[in-house]
């Protein structure tokens, strides 16, 4: 395998401009790494990053316009292979739990070593998920916390619970509109109807409260 073939392409999203130039220089001054493309925000990523779609997406979450947590769920319904870090300031547990729900692999904070945030990125192209020790101590409380109910009763049909379950195993409305035999148009008029009883707005809403309330 060629040398050019072992770099791992990372994309930036941050509105800061020296600390997305510096993590520019960063990747591109280190060995296996580029750094194929960098973006002020969200909006202009989903516009452009699939002209040369990186192997790892860097992105702030609080982002001025689009939030990263929304652009994470939109970039994985587009492109579901593409790994996606979460680097932020936020080590809330409502931000750390939204970004993975929306679809991060990682999530680390910006006061993350340079040499740290390397091999994080390694990591991640190696089918990994780092985080931050902070972000790790608050998904550990979360779980230790969380005590999910009996299994709630949200009348969603059988082909409503079924296309919920594909969802929350990564599954594209395109693909999921194959394993069920419909047209992507239904999957989306069975969707609606599935936010509407589970009283959620977004697809990461409803993967949330289906784990929650173990609806699947």
């Amino acid at each position: 395998m060629s040398q050019a073939e072992n770099t791992i392409k990372v994309a930036i999203v941050e509105d800061l401009r020296d600390v997305r130039e510096g993590l520019a220089v960063l990747i591109n001054g280190s060995p296996g790494f580029r750094c194929v493309a960098t973006f002020r925000a969200m909006e202009d990523a989903l516009r452009s990053i699939a002209s040369q779609l990186p192997d790892i997406l860097l992105t702030d979450i609080g982002l001025p316009g689009m939030s990263g947590i929304q652009g994470i769920e939109i970039l994985k319904e587009r492109h579901p292979r593409l790994l996606i870090v979460a680097l932020t300031i936020y080590d809330d547990e409502k931000g750390i739990f939204r970004a993975l729900c929306a679809g991060a692999s990682g999530y680390l904070l910006k006061n993350t070593a340079p040499a740290r945030l390397l091999e994080s990125l390694k990591e991640v192209a190696a089918g990994g998920a780092p985080m931050s020790p902070e972000v790790a101590s608050q998904v550990v409380k979360l779980f230790r916390e969380f005590h999910p109910p009996e299994r709630a009763n949200y009348r969603l049909t059988p082909q409503e619970t079924e296309l919920l379950r594909l969802i929350i195993d990564g599954h594209s409305y395109k693909t999921a509109a194959g394993e069920l035999g419909i047209t992507v148009r239904t999957v989306a008029f069975h969707l609606q109807h599935v936010y509407q009883k589970l009283q959620v707005h977004s697809k990461s809403e409803a993967v949330a409260k289906a784990l929650r309330n173990k609806l699947v």
